[in-house]
């Protein structure tokens, strides 16, 4: 397990090779007031909204995120790292470094950062154009940016395994 004074995120090629055979993964959109999940299917192929926990404090939310990791036999969590568009770290990604830092205690698969500029902005988007009610997209628009941030990473996850694939011939 990982000090909580350390980030326990691992590089992406670490994190791919810890992952093994066939295992689902979470994917993770921290908010202030909510926190939006998307599970992939065994393949890693396809991120799924899943659910939106509503955030009370750290302890029930980590203890809720563990819960449905476990129901659900997952091999390892992507956050969604709010970073600028320039590129720079602000409070918001520091919030998000602080809440992994005090999981790694609480879980132990394998977590990675994916990059989620305009993740919550396209999916709105999405919705707006699918004409969805105000009620609807608040109801949606969580679940549905770590389905978006989580299948960017799967994408990238399966280009380098076609990568490495080619390598071998």
């Amino acid at each position: 397990m990982a000090s909580p004074s350390k980030d326990p995120v691992l590089p992406y090629a670490e994190f791919a090779a810890r992952l093994g055979g066939p295992a689902r993964l979470i994917g993770v959109d921290l908010g202030t007031k909510t926190i939006g999940l998307a599970l992939s299917d065994l393949g890693r192929r396809i991120a799924t909204p899943l659910e939106t926990i509503k955030r009370v404090k750290f302890t029930p939310d980590a203890v809720r995120l563990v819960e449905i990791a476990t129901k659900h036999e997952v091999g390892g969590l992507v956050f969604g790292l709010p970073v600028n568009m320039d590129g720079s770290e602000g409070p918001r990604v520091q919030s998000t470094r602080a809440f992994v830092r005090n999981l790694a205690p609480m879980i132990a698969i394998p977590v990675a950062y994916w990059d989620e500029r305009l993740s919550t902005t396209a999916v709105t988007r999405t919705l707006l154009d699918a004409d969805a009610s105000r009620a609807r997209r608040a109801e949606l628009v969580d679940k549905m940016a770590a389905a978006f941030i989580l299948q960017g990473f799967l994408d990238r996850l399966h280009a380098e395994e076609r990568r490495e694939d080619l390598r071998r011939l």
